[in-house]
């Protein structure tokens, strides 16, 4: 089914920055919102509940994943995952541009539902960085931490499978382009055709 509303999807390894990404993109652009995904695994930091996350139970999560409520969930780093179909499906028919940042075996789901769907991966600029950021971050032990590199590079070989590829090297130059993709994706005839679709007609464009 079309939308008037875009799907961006932004997937990366853990440590890439796609959560920085996606946070100053959307302080810079309130046309766009959050798609808040389900979780089992307990919050970090300032976390709250149905801000970054929906922080789930097991026995939860498995009550929605029975009742076919996601359009995608993964087992990522030990834990669950899922995006809400319904969610997205309101928002995107009433017009508003929604932005998903998961895992890259949900984000390959989400194109096999939502057609449409703009699909984003960001990469590390090196192996070195990417291990660099994740020890800064330091909320990991080090076994957690060869794990999610041994995880990345998984990842990463999927990144073909794709649209676009941001390399996140230099902070502001990696936003510049997530909002070039936005905004491009924005002026595409399928995409005008969507959310502009009186316009057309009155224009007489079938």
């Amino acid at each position: 089914m079309d939308y008037p509303g875009n799907i961006f999807v932004v997937a990366a390894p853990s440590g890439a920055g796609k959560s920085s990404l996606v946070k100053a993109l959307m302080e810079l652009d309130a046309a766009i919102q959050p798609s808040v995904s389900h979780t089992t695994r307990p919050p970090r930091g300032q976390e709250k509940h149905g801000r970054e996350y929906f922080f789930a139970s097991d026995p939860e999560f498995d009550a929605m994943v029975a009742a076919d409520a996601f359009v995608e969930w993964a087992h990522v780093h030990g834990r669950r995952y899922g995006t809400s179909k319904k969610a997205i499906e309101e928002r995107v028919a009433l017009g508003a541009d929604v932005i998903l940042e998961i895992d890259f075996q949900g984000a390959l789901q989400i194109r096999k539902t939502f057609a449409n769907a703009v699909m984003i991966f960001i990469l590390p600029p090196s192996w070195e960085e990417l291990r660099s950021r994740l020890e800064r971050r330091g909320e990991d032990s080090p076994e957690v931490i060869e794990l999610r590199l041994r995880n990345a590079a998984e990842e990463m070989a999927r990144a073909s499978e794709f649209d676009f590829v941001i390399i996140n090297e230099v902070f502001e130059r990696a936003l510049f382009d997530l909002k070039a993709i936005v905004h491009a994706q924005r002026l595409r005839y399928s995409a005008q055709r969507r959310a502009r679709a009186s316009t057309f007609a009155a224009l007489n464009i079938p």
